[in-house]
């Protein structure tokens, strides 16, 4: 594939908002529009590589938190695509603190094409997009982590295609990435189930927001206190950390509490037999998930983890809008 012929296959027929937030701000047709982007692209670059349509764009990373995927996924997929990705750490920007966020902002979009953020809060995120005059890239909130789930959903249809219908389990803490993976299971019209101690569910409003994607989708979404229930038949088993970076003085009591929750051989054989096992990474292995079933033959943790780069150019080349 030449650069013209990629350039019309990222056409902007439908192209995504100036800013990529959230999930639940795409329709179906978008998200499955950019995961067949994403398909081709990764195609097309193990067919010998990707086409620079990004050359001559600039994407500014602006990390809070530290991350290894995020961080090498979002750079190698700008060179990849002929762009340049600029790491800027905690101490150098100090975002909110030594500088304010409307101040970043406007000095960034100044520089580079997009922004992609990795912070804490999220209320950090939607003030940077609010001042940005370029696109933002949610790189992970507290609130939800959208690059991740699209990942998980190129990883999904990879092994079952596009069929709605699919049965989605997540067992464990009521997190950033179990909002953003119903809302994409939603979205695609896929039932999701989850499963999780009392006090440790699904924000109200992330459930809201799921709740009326599906009145158009017609996915269920399902909740249990317990583990066993959620899986019984499910096509797809996804854990993840027990205890999130910034809750560190919780891990004690958060290892008590969600030791029932373990994803281990017995609760994966109590779903379907040729069910897949996620885990968006790292893990505290034979925690949230045992070593047997993290390197077992339904794990498909690092192939879900390689597809951040496939997403990930597929958002960049959207959002750049190359055509």
């Amino acid at each position: 594939m030449d650069v013209q012929e990629m350039q019309m296959a990222v056409s902007p027929k439908l192209m995504i908002k100036k800013d990529f937030l959230h999930i639940a701000d795409s329709s179906s047709e978008e998200l499955q529009d950019l995961l067949d982007l994403a398909m081709a692209l990764k195609k097309e670059y193990f067919n010998g590589g990707n086409a620079p349509v990004l050359k001559g764009k600039a994407l500014a990373m602006v990390f809070q938190k530290p991350s290894l995927r995020t961080r090498v996924s979002f750079e190698m997929a700008m060179q990849h695509l002929g762009g340049h990705a600029l790491y800027l750490s905690p101490a150098e920007i100090g975002l909110g603190e030594r500088e304010s966020i409307a101040d970043v902002a406007r000095v960034l979009s100044g520089y580079v094409q997009g922004i992609m953020a990795r912070v804490f809060s999220h209320e950090h995120l939607i003030e940077l997009a609010e001042w940005a005059s370029v696109p933002v890239i949610n790189g992970l909130s507290d609130y939800n982590h959208p690059c991740q789930a699209l990942a998980d959903a190129l990883t999904i249809q990879e092994r079952f295609g596009t069929a709605k219908g699919l049965n989605v389990a997540y067992v464990g803490d009521g997190n950033n990435v179990a909002v953003s993976l119903m809302h994409i299971c939603a979205k695609l019209g896929w039932n999701f189930a989850i499963a999780n101690p009392i006090g440790y569910e699904l924000a109200s409003d992330a459930i809201e927001a799921a709740k009326q994607i599906t009145c158009e989708t017609g996915a269920e979404i399902s909740f249990y206190n317990n583990p066993h229930e959620a899986v019984r038949g499910a096509d797809v088993i996804y854990t993840d950390t027990w205890t999130s970076m910034g809750q560190e003085e919780e891990t004690i009591q958060r290892e008590e509490i969600f030791s029932s929750y373990q994803v281990n051989r017995q609760l994966v054989n109590e779903a379907k037999r040729d069910a897949i096992v996620m885990h968006c990474l790292p893990a505290h292995r034979n925690h949230e998930l045992t070593d047997d079933v993290a390197d077992g033959l339904q794990s498909v943790i690092f192939s879900q983890a390689h597809n951040r780069l496939h997403a990930q150019k597929a958002i960049l080349a959207r959002i750049f809008g190359v055509a």
